[in-house]
């Protein structure tokens, strides 16, 4: 029972820090915006949810588990879009000739 409500609590604040990137990649994937955003940062961000997610599955913890590959699947989309956006800004002034 105990372990249950752990495993609970790790899901609830796995959760909280999923929810935390929502205004990011609405910002991205919406709004279109991706000024001030430092993929060097969100490459290491990735380096260390990857690393949580081995100690989640070394451990068997499916808290650590789960926030981790939404943590991840956040990150990532991020990641995809701030390139998206950048790629299609470069692509848009080489052929402006700006």
């Amino acid at each position: 029972m105990q372990e249950v409500f752990i495993e609970g609590i790790g899901i609830i604040a796995g959760s909280l820090g999923v929810i935390a990137w929502i205004p990011q990649i609405r910002e991205v994937w919406i709004e279109g915006l991706h000024e001030g955003i430092s993929l060097p940062t969100f490459f290491l961000v990735s380096t260390a949810l990857v690393l949580w997610l081995v100690y989640g599955i070394l451990i068997g913890s499916i808290s650590i588990i789960i926030a981790n590959i939404a943590a991840l699947a956040c990150i990532i989309s991020l990641i995809v879009g701030v390139i998206r956006l950048r790629n299609s800004e470069s692509n848009y002034g080489a052929n402006t000739g700006s």
